[in-house]
């Protein structure tokens, strides 16, 4: 596994829309970029950043903005500045050779595991699911973030599962306000494992399965000794549709070597027959232990997640600790 280089103070930001621009969101999205620069990061902007369409530009543009800030020699790692649903469509145009030849950190969440999720799986290059750019709009900085910018840096803190957490999605609010109590389940009572990390937002991931940016069985055969730790970042699947998906998965063998699984709060909880979601993770993941409802993905507070470290996983009585190895 390749690790870029962290960033430190001083260091400059590159930022791309890989998917949507952040268009009528850019108050908000200043106050991110103005308290990156208050961390004492700089920031360069790619031109479709602050487009109000979606996506934010055609496909070829963006994929050549992505290009453009690995190439570019005074860019130290790469954010997206959001999500959206568009961001498939820029993967043929993006050059491997690019990419391999200029290693950085790239992080993104939620539609940008569709550019973070293949570069490591495919290409052994280690990235980072997390947050974007535009999500540090928050003062003063809440406990989750200064985890993140910690492992920015190099960092590698112990990150906890959080006392209580916010209810409505962070996108809804201008504020980060914890304001319900905050509870991890699984299906064991105690998980004590290490695995090489992988995973990103699920509703991204279906999609991918089975294309030539699916890298996922090769992947797992090049690091069947470390044994798979995935994390599941579900947006806005009902629970039926969460359930194909994990067997969907199953079937195609991505979980042959898996040890464990984390699977986020959904954000958008639905279904049309009545099955819970926790009934969909038990009856699909059967004896492999997973955590659910885990401070994962798209609600807050959420942790970052390494693509391609090892992680040491430990849960026991609802706490749970995650330690990621550079290895």
């Amino acid at each position: 596994m390749k690790y870029p280089k962290f960033i430190k103070q001083g260091s400059t930001i590159g930022i791309c829309a890989p998917s949507s621009g952040i268009g009528k969101f850019e108050k908000k999205f200043q106050r991110s970029i103005d308290n990156l620069h208050a961390y004492g990061y700089q920031t360069k902007e790619t031109a479709s950043v602050r487009n109000e369409s979606e996506p934010s530009n055609s496909s070829t543009i963006r994929a050549k903005e992505v290009e453009g800030l690995l190439l570019d020699k005074d860019v130290d790692m790469i954010m997206a500045a959001t999500g959206g649903d568009f961001l498939f469509d820029i993967l043929p145009h993006l050059n491997p050779s690019i990419i391999q030849e200029n290693i950085k950190w790239i992080m993104g969440a939620s539609d940008p595991t569709g550019l973070v999720y293949p570069i490591t799986t495919k290409y052994d290059i280690a990235t980072l699911y997390g947050e974007n750019a535009g999500d540090y709009y928050a003062t003063p900085t809440p406990d989750y973030l200064q985890g993140n910018l910690a492992i920015l840096k190099g960092d590698l803190v112990v990150q906890t599962n959080y006392p209580r957490r916010m209810e409505q999605p962070p996108f809804f609010c201008d504020d980060i306000i914890y304001d319900k109590e905050n509870i991890w389940k699984s299906t064991s009572n105690t998980i004590d494992v290490e695995g090489r990390c992988i995973g990103g937002c699920i509703d991204v991931l279906k999609d991918l399965i089975g294309t030539p940016y699916d890298g996922t069985l090769d992947f797992i055969e090049r690091y069947r000794n470390d044994g798979i730790i995935w994390y599941f970042d579900n947006f806005a699947m009902n629970s039926e549709t969460l359930y194909r998906t994990l067997l969907q998965m199953k079937y195609m063998g991505w979980f042959e070597t898996t040890k464990a699984i984390v699977i986020g709060r959904t954000c958008f909880e639905s279904n049309s027959t009545g099955l819970s979601y926790e009934d969909a993770i038990k009856h699909a993941l059967q004896d492999i232990p997973v955590i659910y409802d885990a401070d994962v993905g798209h609600t807050v507070p959420r942790i970052t997640m390494i693509n391609g470290a090892i992680l040491h996983l430990q849960y026991k009585n609802g706490k749970a600790a995650l330690q990621f190895k550079l290895k």
